[in-house]
């Protein structure tokens, strides 16, 4: 087994952060029971100039890969994790893929704004904590610009505050929806008897991609002090709160729990 690294962005040991990417990649390894080391690292040196990124090193070499779900897709191929979409049906997997296509190209854009336009200097002060402050002014300028252009572009921009709130409430009734049915799927397999450990999104018996994807983007939602309207509506769903929770506390005890408050 080869040595992985998970470069956080932030190092801040047993505590999430609040890239629901890094949450996801940290899930998909706890998943498969898998080791890995945690480390700060820099969009400077990222292969894809993005956080998290991952190093795997071996005996004889070292490379680092970039993107959540290309470093998902290299451990599949290289069999460190296993694939955990390898024996859904075609309809099952389509449905995961739209599950994550929803909150990575969609609920994330969503969180940006709300992080960097609405909640700017929480945001920046975060992120940028670790340059000093002069800089840190003139760098939160450029990423405030370009996170602007990005999100005009995109769409997310070109809608009122009221209308991306609907889209976002609209996101998690959805992704509720489904884990009330999975939850209740789970407490009829077990009859009268109390269901334990974590149920899953598409109502399976193991995880699947959405799940780690889902997990992350909870955590991320409830940790960041930068996404109050985010967290806000992520509490008005107590199943949502329990999947995440069961999920925690069955793969991820030595974290700091979240506030839900």
């Amino acid at each position: 087994m080869p040595n992985l690294t998970i470069y956080r962005g932030w190092l801040e040991p047993n505590r999430y952060v609040w890239s629901p990417f890094v949450t996801k990649l940290e899930a998909r390894l706890r998943f498969a029971n898998v080791p890995y080391k945690a480390a700060s690292g820099s969009v400077r040196t990222a292969p894809k100039g993005k956080i998290p990124y991952l190093e795997i090193t071996d005996e004889d070499s070292s490379n680092s890969i970039g993107d959540s779900t290309l470093i998902i897709k290299h451990l599949v191929e290289r069999n460190i994790v296993p694939d955990l979409n390898g024996s859904l049906s075609p309809a099952e997997r389509a449905h995961d893929l739209a599950l994550r296509a929803l909150l990575e190209d969609k609920a994330y854009f969503y969180n940006t704004r709300e992080r960097w336009t609405e909640n700017y200097h929480t945001m920046r002060d975060h992120a940028l904590g670790a340059i000093p402050f002069p800089v840190r002014i003139l760098v939160g300028i450029l990423i405030y610009r370009s996170t602007l252009q990005t999100l005009h572009g995109q769409g997310t921009g070109r809608y009122t505050d009221d209308e991306i709130q609907s889209f976002r409430v609209e996101v998690w009734e959805a992704v509720n929806d489904l884990l009330v049915a999975s939850k209740a799927k789970k407490a009829q397999a077990h009859g009268d008897g109390e269901e334990e450990g974590p149920f899953w999104i598409l109502g399976g018996n193991d995880p699947t991609e959405a799940d780690a994807a889902l997990f992350g983007f909870v955590v991320s939602g409830l940790i960041s002090t930068a996404g109050p309207k985010m967290k806000e509506v992520i509490l008005g769903f107590p199943v949502v709160l329990e999947y995440t929770g069961r999920i925690h506390d069955a793969y991820f005890p030595d974290y700091e729990r979240w506030e839900e408050s």
